[in-house]
């Protein structure tokens, strides 16, 4: 933590912050007490013990971009007669046996620890840039929705359970009519449906589309998923989700949804889902995920009865909302606050790392109920 400390106590010092050895040792022993795959943790211990003066909070914010996000891109103020640039390797996890070294124009240049990636998966949807929304795509390409497991009325083969009378017999006819294996089955496991519904209203623009490919991902995967999407109608947009290239997969669902960034009649979406699909068996025993921030310019008595009609027919129902992350967030949104007592789980969903948690989630693995 010292070594990097040091290292961007450099970097501030070249920009023209007065980032003097006290400051920086200051940082690095606040780093001894956090975690620094946290970004806010970090970028407000440096805020608070780095500068001095609100002035620097500019020329900050900058430079923490670069060094500890890796934004190349950026460039960071030199004060006047001063040249300095950063060269990135955000796959090195060692530490370097010089803290710099001399480029070929003779610039000093950083070897950064820390990956960028470490970074992008607690990274606000809202705040990436269209680099890091392609990134962020790679990694939810390997995520898997699977629903927790349910024992159906299929059998197969087992080692105890029930006596397979047929096999057994079967078997006995190979050895002169003795039976001597007995066989036996159980009733086979297979993973829950999941039922995803996005809201892709105005109110979600800066999540939706992220949340559409997070959706195409689990879709594509092949497990039994279904993907509606929620504006002033509700679409199925399975078929169009379940190709395997994610652009032609997000171009077709577009086609298919009439209403996006439009209004909201959450209830009355979630309400035909229930009466269209619901009853007739997709949603009973499954998965349920919703993907709202609960605005609703409806009856949000109708949403509550539509999220109560739910509960009792899904094994679990989840609410995503990307605002619950906000400091201080409370459900006071009408349908948020309508909806939650119909909710088992209830997560944000507003970065990479929080759409891994709803996976975990989806299997069965937190069933912690919001309070």
């Amino acid at each position: 933590m010292l070594r990097m400390s040091v290292a961007f106590g450099r970097l501030l010092r070249r920009a023209g912050l007065a980032a003097g050895p006290d400051r920086v040792v200051g940082f690095a022993g606040a780093l001894e007490e956090l975690d620094v795959a946290n970004r806010e943790d970090v970028y407000w211990a440096g805020r608070v013990t780095l500068c001095s003066r609100p002035e620097d909070f500019e020329v900050y914010d900058r430079a923490f971009k670069v060094f500890w996000e890796g934004k190349e891109g950026l460039k960071v103020p030199d004060p006047p007669g001063s040249t300095f640039s950063i060269r990135l390797s955000p796959d090195s996890v060692q530490p370097p046996k010089k803290s710099a070294e001399k480029n070929e124009k003779g610039d000093e240049a950083v070897r950064l620890r820390f990956s960028p990636v470490d970074v992008l998966r607690k990274k606000d949807f809202a705040d990436c840039t269209p680099e890091e929304f392609a990134e962020l795509y790679r990694l939810m390409a390997d995520l898997r929705l699977s629903g927790a497991t349910r024992r159906s009325r299929r059998l197969e083969p087992a080692h105890r359970g029930r006596h397979d009378q047929r096999r057994t017999l079967r078997g006995a006819m190979r050895t002169g009519g003795e039976p001597m294996r007995h066989r036996y089955r159980k009733a086979r496991d297979r993973p829950r449906r999941v039922v995803l519904l996005c809201d892709v209203s105005g109110s979600m623009a800066s999540y939706s589309r992220a949340l559409l490919r997070f959706m195409h991902a689990s879709v594509a995967s092949g497990e039994p998923v279904e993907a509606f999407v929620m504006g002033t109608r509700l679409t199925r947009v399975t078929r169009e989700l379940a190709t395997r290239n994610p652009d032609r997969a997000l171009r077709e669902a577009a086609k298919a949804i009439e209403d996006w960034s439009g209004g909201t009649r959450l209830g009355d979406t979630v309400k035909e889902f229930v009466d269209v699909w619901g009853q007739r068996g997709m949603a009973r025993g499954a998965v349920v995920v919703l993907l709202s921030d609960g605005w609703d310019r409806g009856d949000v008595e109708v949403l509550a009865d539509a999220m109560r009609r739910i509960h009792r027919l899904a094994h679990r129902v989840i609410w995503v909302n990307p605002l619950k992350a906000a400091p201080g967030y409370q459900p006071l949104a009408r349908g948020m606050a309508a909806a939650l007592p119909h909710v088992d789980v209830f997560l944000s969903g507003h970065n990479f790392e929080s759409l891994q948690e709803l996976a975990y989630a989806v299997a069965g693995a937190s069933t912690e109920r919001y309070q």
